[in-house]
C-alpha cells in the first residue's frame, strides 16, 4: 500500500509540475523575474563556522547548509537523522545513535578502549563536542553546517576530513516562541519548546528544552521485552546575550545534556530479535558553559571565548548477545565503558576591520590563538579481565593561526591561512603502562576566488592534520603500540552560481586528497583459554591513502510553487602499504565508511497555500564497514515523505520515514562466529540494522 501511495504520489507530482510549468509560461516574464529573486534569496545562506561572516556562494570549500525548515522536514532528533542527505558523508553506529561520523571516507567508527583523537570535528555554537557527537541532538537550530575537505586553520587538528557544526537560534525576541509536539510509532515521542525575548534595551535571554523517547525497533525475545535498544534524550539551552559598553557585546550560554539509551542491536540471525539477558546501555550526561565577548575597536574585533564542559559517558553491551546457557561451557561476557571526560577551551583572536586593513585596504586579515586541555578518565569493566580496568588520558593542544584575504583585483582574492600545532599528551593506566607524546604539526590553506557576474570559482591546497596515538590494551604487541600523525594534502576547484537559468543555483567541487601515514582502524581477533573469540581493536598506519571525487548540488525553483533540490557526490577511497594484524599484506585497498555514490533527491510542493506535500530520497552506495575485514553494506534507497498543513500559528505535518520499510545497516562485523548452533563453524556477517518504517505526527505552534 505504501509503495503504490508514493509511487502514485509521485507521478502526481510530475503531472503537477507540468501543469505548473505550463501554467507559468503565460506568466513568463514575471515568474523569471520572481525565481531569480528566489534563486538569489536561496543562495545568501550566512556562514556561521568560518573568521569572517559570509555567505555559503562565496565560501571557498565545498560546503552543505541545511535551514530549520530543511531539517524539519527530516522529523530530526539527531545529526545522524540528516547526514544521509550530504554528499560524501557517511556515519556508523555502534552505539545507540550514528555518531561516528566519515567525510570523504575518513572519520572514525566506533569507541572502546582507545582515547579517539577524531578526524571530524563536531562544533555546537561555542562548543567542542568533538569525539562526543551522542551530544549532537537537534533541538532550536538554527542550521546544520557540514564543511567537506581538512579545515586545519579553522579547527586544527579535529578537522583532518572536515567539519559539522550545528547553530542554535539567535537570542532575544528575533527568534520565535514555539511548542511542538511528535507522535510515532514504536512508542515514540518527542517534545520541544523554545522562547525569548528582550530583557531591556541592552540584553536578551532564549532557553530551549527538548525530550524525545522511542522504543526502537529492537525485539528481545529473552526478555520478552521491546524497550532494549530504547531512545531516551532530554537536553536545554539557556543562553542571554547583549551588551557590556557601547563597544563589547557579552553571550554566556548553558547547555545540559541528559541521554539514557539501550544499547541492545546484535543479533545471530540479523533480524531484530535479540537474546541478551544483560542489554547493554549508552549513556553521556554533560554540563557545559561558554563566554564569548567581541569588543569592536577601530582596527577591528577582538574576541575572546572561553568554554568548559563535563561528559560523563557509559557504554556497554552483552558481548555474547544471549543469555547464561546458550553457549556451551558457560560462556558469557558483559562488557562495560565509563569515561569521565572534562574540557576546558580557550581562544583569542582578532579579526581586523577595513580601517586596518593592509597596503591601503588590500589585505584583511584575522590571527589568533587557541587552547583546549582535557582529562578523561576510563574504567573497564570486562568479563574476562582479571579485574576492573583504569586510565587517565591527558590530551593538551595549543595553537596559533593566521589568515589574509588579499584582494588582488575587484573580482579576484586570495586566501592563505596557516596554523601551528602542539598537541601533547600524557597518559597512565593500573597496569603500569605510561606513555606521553608531544607533537608540532603545521597545516593550512592557500585558494584563489574569482568572481565573474553571478558565478564564483575557486582553487584550494589546503593540509590538514591529526594527532598521533597509542593502543593501549596491554595484549597489544609492542611494536604496535604507537601509531604516527596523519597529514592530509587536499587539492579542490569548485563553481558556485546559476546554471543555464537564473532559477537553477548549483554548487560543484572536483578534489583529490592525498594522505600520508595514514591511519587505519583494525582489530585482531584472539583466543581465549576457553576457546572463545576476543577482539583487541588497534590502530596502526597505512603508508598512503587516496581520496578522489566530486561533489554537486542543484537547487531549482521549477515554478513558484515547487522546488526541488538534489545532490549527488563520488568518491574513490584507497589505502595501500599495510599489514593487518593478522599478517595479511594490503597492496591496495578501498577504504571503510566510503561509498562510491552518495545521493540525494528532494521536492518539496505546494499544493494549495495552506499544504505542502514533501519527498526527500536518500541514496547510498555499497561500503565497507571496516579496514581489518570484507564484510560490505549493500547499496541502500530510502524514502522519507510528509505532508505539512498551516493554519495560523500552527503547523501540522503527518509524515513516514523509510517509507518503503527497507532494511539497511548502520554497522557491520565479520570474520568470527557467535553461534553455537553450528559449533562456530562459519565466519557469518553480523549487522546493526537501521530503524524500519516508522510514521507519525507532528503539531508545532508559534506564539
Amino acid at each position: 500500500m505504501y509503495k503504490q501511495f508514493f509511487t502514485l504520489s509521485l507521478v502526481a507530482s510530475s503531472i503537477l509540475g507540468q501543469a505548473s510549468s505550463a501554467f507559468a509560461q503565460a506568466n513568463v516574464t514575471e515568474n523569471v523575474q520572481n525565481d531569480a529573486v528566489a534563486a538569489q534569496e536561496i543562495e545568501k545562506i550566512v556562514v556561521t563556522g568560518d573568521f569572517r561572516q559570509t555567505t555559503l556562494d562565496q565560501l571557498s570549500t565545498s560546503a552543505t547548509i541545511l535551514g530549520q525548515e530543511r531539517l524539519r522536514s527530516r522529523q530530526p532528533s539527531h545529526i545522524d537523522s540528516v547526514l544521509n542527505s550530504i554528499p560524501n558523508v557517511n556515519f556508523a553506529a555502534g552505539a545507540s545513535r550514528g555518531r561516528f561520523i566519515q567525510i570523504r571516507g575518513i572519520g572514525e567508527r566506533s569507541q572502546f578502549a582507545e582515547p579517539i583523537n577524531p578526524s571530524v570535528s563536531f562544533i555546537t555554537d561555542e562548543f567542542d563536542f568533538s569525539g562526543l557527537a551522542a551530544a549532537g541532538i537537534i533541538f532550536d537550530t538554527k542550521q546544520l553546517e557540514v564543511y567537506r575537505g581538512p579545515q586545519a586553520t579553522l579547527y586544527g587538528t579535529g578537522a583532518l576530513a572536515g567539519a559539522v557544526k550545528l547553530s542554535s537560534n539567535d537570542v532575544g525576541s528575533s527568534a520565535p516562541d514555539y511548542v511542538e509536539a511528535r507522535v510515532g510509532n514504536k512508542d515514540s515521542y518527542r517534545v520541544e519548546a523554545a522562547t525569548g525575548d528582550d530583557i531591556n534595551a541592552n540584553w536578551g535571554y532564549r532557553v530551549a528544552l527538548v525530550h524525545n523517547r522511542s522504543d526502537g525497533f529492537v525485539e528481545n525475545t529473552f526478555l520478552n521485552r521491546d524497550d532494549t535498544n530504547n531512545i531516551d534524550e532530554t537536553a536545554m539551552r539557556v543562553a542571554v546575550e547583549g551588551n557590556v559598553d557601547k563597544n563589547t557585546t557579552l553571550a554566556l550560554a548553558y547547555r545540559w545534556y541528559d541521554i539514557d539509551n539501550g544499547y541492545d542491536a546484535f543479533s545471530l540471525d540479523n533480524d531484530n530479535r535479540t537474546l541478551s539477558d544483560e542489554p547493554g546501555f549508552d549513556e553521556h550526561q554533560t554540563h557545559a558553559v561558554s563566554a564569548r565577548s567581541t569588543t569592536a575597536t577601530r582596527a577591528g574585533d577582538l574576541i575572546v571565548i572561553a568554554t568548559h564542559a563535563s561528559h560523563n559517558i557509559a557504554y556497554g553491551y552483552d558481548e555474547d548477545w544471549t543469555f547464561t546457557g546458550f553457549h556451551p561451557f558457560g560462556y558469557t561476557s558483559f562488557d562495560a565503558y565509563f569515561r569521565d571526560v572534562d574540557t576546558q577551551t580557550g581562544e583569542v583572536r582578532f579579526v581586523s576591520s577595513e580601517d586596518a586593513a593592509l597596503f591601503n585596504g588590500k589585505i584583511n586579515w584575522t590571527v589568533g590563538a587557541f587552547y583546549k586541555g582535557t582529562e578523561e578518565k576510563l574504567l573497564r569493566q570486562y568479563t574476562y579481565l582479571s579485574g576492573d580496568y583504569a586510565s587517565e588520558f591527558a590530551p593538551t593542544t595549543t595553537a596559533l593561526y593566521l589568515r589574509t584575504e588579499t584582494h588582488l583585483q575587484d573580482d579576484l582574492t586570495l586566501i592563505a591561512g596557516v596554523r601551528a600545532e602542539n598537541y601533547d599528551f600524557e597518559f597512565a593506566d593500573n597496569r603500569g603502562l605510561t606513555r606521553s607524546n608531544d607533537t608540532n604539526m603545521v597545516g593550512g590553506k592557500v585558494a584563489l576566488q574569482y568572481t565573474r557576474g553571478d558565478h564564483f570559482y575557486y582553487g584550494s591546497i589546503s593540509r590538514g592534520f591529526k594527532g598521533p596515538g597509542f593502543n593501549p590494551d596491554n595484549r597489544v604487541n609492542e611494536d604496535q603500540r604507537f601509531f604516527d600523525e596523519e597529514y592530509n594534502w587536499n587539492y579542490e576547484v569548485g563553481v558556485k552560481g546559476p546554471l543555464l537559468v537564473s532559477n537553477l543555483t548549483a554548487r560543484a567541487a572536483i578534489f583529490y586528497m592525498d594522505r600520508t601515514d595514514t591511519q587505519v582502524s583494525d582489530f585482531d581477533v584472539i583466543t581465549r583459554e576457553d576457546g572463545t573469540a576476543g577482539f583487541v581493536d588497534i590502530i596502526d598506519n597505512a603508508d598512503l591513502g587516496t581520496n578522489k571525487g566530486a561533489e554537486l548540488e542543484l537547487s531549482w525553483l521549477a515554478s513558484d510553487v515547487w522546488q526541488i533540490s538534489a545532490s549527488a557526490g563520488y568518491l574513490s577511497a584507497t589505502f595501500e602499504g599495510y599489514t593487518l594484524a593478522d599478517g595479511t599484506v594490503v597492496d591496495e585497498q578501498r577504504q571503510a565508511q566510503a561509498p562510491k555514490w552518495t545521493g540525494n533527491l528532494y521536492s518539496e510542493y505546494a499544493l494549495t497555500d495552506a499544504i505542502t506535500w514533501r519527498v526527500d530520497i536518500d541514496y547510498k552506495d555499497e561500503y565497507r564497514f571496516s579496514d581489518g575485514h570484507d564484510v560490505t553494506a549493500p547499496s541502500t534507497t530510502l524514502v522519507n515523505s510528509e505532508i505539512v498543513f498551516v493554519n495560523g500559528n500552527w503547523q501540522t505535518s503527518v509524515w513516514v520515514q523509510n517509507a518503503f520499510d527497507r532494511e539497511y545497516y548502520t554497522r557491520g562485523f565479520g570474520g568470527f562466529s557467535n553461534d553455537p548452533r553450528d559449533e562456530y563453524a562459519f565466519e557469518e556477517p553480523y549487522y546493526q540494522l537501521g530503524n524500519g518504517r516508522q510514521f507519525g505526527v507532528t503539531a508545532k505552534y508559534e506564539f
